[in-house]
């Protein structure tokens, strides 16, 4: 998205407070215990924010955790500068050791996120095919898979049409989850669902055109090829369902 959400809003707040705060507590046991333990004591508090938030944020942390570690842990106190080399390590380390956290944290992150809408693909999906399998009505499913749309691309509505051939107008989700709009491939991945058209997605079944799904995209909404091939997915059970009735 084009604008940061709250929690990553935070998180950088974090990133700036959160090592000073910490440092600052250690500050009056600094003669009993060592710099590498406060190096780690800060690693920590690296994870924690880049697991909370983002990249940017934990690459932050780093860098605030390594400024105040030098403040106050390295001699000559409370001054940028650092005197005996192992304390040079030391800061090195913990900067290498903070973004490398910071990798991990986002691409645990990622994959979490990946596996979180994936079964929701997989849900939507099942829940759309039962519907249809036991026989429950088509206007029935028309109407949760609008929803399911909604959710799987993050758009602002998606309302059917029965009967409309489809030319002309809107941009076009094709079935191999291309975006076509005016005679053009649209970069989706580069500039998001296009939000100044609706985007037609033609239901279907043995040929037969049986409507089309209208959606309304939000402006710099992301919708990876993934993303964009389930919702061909949830059309085609309404093209089934619509075939079969």
């Amino acid at each position: 998205m084009a604008t940061w959400r709250g929690r990553d809003r935070l998180a950088v707040g974090l990133a700036v407070v959160a090592p000073f705060i910490v440092s600052t507590m250690l500050v009056p046991l600094r003669d009993r215990i060592e710099n590498t333990d406060v190096a780690l004591l800060l690693v920590v508090v690296v994870v924690a924010v880049a697991g909370f938030g983002n990249r940017p944020a934990g690459y932050l942390a780093a860098l605030s955790a390594g400024v105040w570690f030098d403040f106050y842990f390295t001699e000559p106190y409370q001054r940028l500068t650092i005197g005996d080399g192992s304390d040079v390590e030391t800061f090195v380390l913990l900067m290498v050791v903070g973004i490398a956290v910071t990798e991990l944290a986002v691409w645990g992150r990622r994959q979490g996120a990946t596996a979180h809408r994936e079964a929701g693909y997989l849900a939507g999906i099942q829940a759309a095919a039962e519907v249809g399998a036991t026989g429950g009505s088509s206007q029935d499913l028309i109407k949760q898979v609008s929803g399911r749309l909604v959710d799987v691309l993050h758009l602002e509505g998606a309302r059917y049409q029965p009967g409309v051939a489809g030319f002309g107008g809107p941009a076009r989700l094709c079935r191999d989850g291309r975006i076509l709009w005016k005679g053009h491939v649209w970069d989706v991945d580069h500039d998001g669902l296009p939000a100044e058209t609706d985007i037609e997605l033609l239901v279907e079944n043995a040929g037969r055109l049986h409507g089309r799904y209208l959606l309304s995209a939000v402006p710099d909404t992301s919708a990876p090829l993934s993303e964009r091939r389930v919702a061909v997915t949830l059309a085609d059970q309404v093209g089934a369902s619509l075939g079969r009735s």
